[in-house]
């Protein structure tokens, strides 16, 4: 069957690899669409630490049940539309024992740790299966990327009388503004990138704020009456934004962070003390958290088109990646077809 691999930094192949042959207890999914995600550029640009290379990348996933094998459970049939939980926990680190399998120490992630999605067939456990014939395989690629806002949103434990910021809208600071603004949070949400702000509108923030543009202390203390976010949500991993989510949240405020900082950040670490914070990671996503987004997207107000910037065949791989380095402020998902022909 035909794979995207990432050979080196810089480099995409399409190759042939063996097709897999399902074990007991697993499923055979035919994958319709994979999308490329903000660890696969930094794989592929040579950025990503945890990535062994060459690796087929992909976890955010659309697929179609192929094969089911036994004792699977009568809810899962062939030719259901489906995603894939991407992640794996060992059941024994404090994380798993913590009922927090999503942070699982020794968790190896589809396309990561561990070869992906972007090939034509995947055998995976049955409980990683998370099937609907009411969303489409193609949506079904944002579930995860938007689960880990989702996520983020209940580390922070976000209510309706809260006032969120969440700092990046890319897909996953999207995610945070929707699932605020589902728990009638006021949400504000901050980017440089004013179709990225309009789009995060529409999906439910109140206000937005461009910070290259506007004071954002400033505009954050018009809008808070002087007293700051209840909860900020960090989505970018930059320096500026991790310090701007310490100094813009409120005395006793909470922190989740879910970017990763490329260097070390130095902080006054004073308002950590004074101010009481609660700052909290937060990491890939729950079960709770995927099916709490399928149960956004089958409302059918979602502008899904709005949020997958662009569709390439396999063949085109590296020339979507390219597309994507060369102008990231303007990506949300770039999924690869494997309905098109390589």
């Amino acid at each position: 069957m035909k794979a995207i691999q990432i050979i080196r930094a810089g480099e995409v192949r399409l190759v042939d690899v063996c097709k897999p042959v399902p074990a007991a207890g697993e499923t055979l999914v035919r994958i319709k669409y994979a999308g490329f995600c903000g660890s696969d550029l930094n794989t592929y640009l040579g950025k990503n630490p945890m990535a062994r290379l060459p690796v087929i990348p992909g976890h955010e996933i659309g697929a179609v049940i192929e094969a089911v094998g036994e004792n699977t459970p009568e809810s899962l049939k062939a030719g259901m539309s489906c995603t894939i939980n991407p992640y794996t926990a060992c059941g024994d680190c404090p994380s798993c024992r913590n009922g927090r399998p999503n942070a699982c120490r020794h968790n190896r992630t589809l396309g990561v740790q561990r070869d992906g999605a972007m090939c034509e067939y995947l055998a995976v456990p049955w409980e990683k299966v998370i099937a609907d014939e009411q969303i489409p395989c193609r949506d079904f690629c944002l579930v995860e990327p938007m689960s880990v806002g989702f996520h983020a949103v209940s580390r922070a434990a976000v209510t309706d009388s809260d006032t969120v910021m969440v700092v990046g809208c890319g897909m996953i600071g999207v995610g945070a503004v929707v699932r605020s603004a589902l728990r009638g949070a006021k949400t504000i949400a901050v980017d440089m990138d004013d179709d990225k702000l309009a789009l995060a509108g529409q999906l439910g923030a109140a206000y937005v704020i461009n910070s290259q543009k506007e004071d954002v202390h400033e505009r954050m203390q018009s809008l808070t009456s002087g007293a700051g976010a209840d909860v900020v949500i960090e989505a970018v991993g930059a320096s500026a934004t991790y310090r701007m989510a310490v100094e813009e949240v409120a005395f006793t405020g909470r922190i989740a962070c879910i970017g990763y900082a490329k260097a070390e950040i130095a902080f006054d670490t004073k308002w950590f003390v004074q101010k009481e914070l609660d700052i909290r990671g937060s990491r890939n996503a729950m079960p709770a958290d995927f099916r709490a987004v399928m149960k956004y997207l089958k409302r059918g107000n979602c502008p899904v088109e709005k949020l997958i910037t662009g569709i390439y065949p396999p063949s085109e791989a590296q020339v979507a990646l390219d597309a994507w380095k060369a102008n990231p402020a303007k990506v949300f998902r770039i999924l690869i077809s494997f309905d098109t022909p390589a």
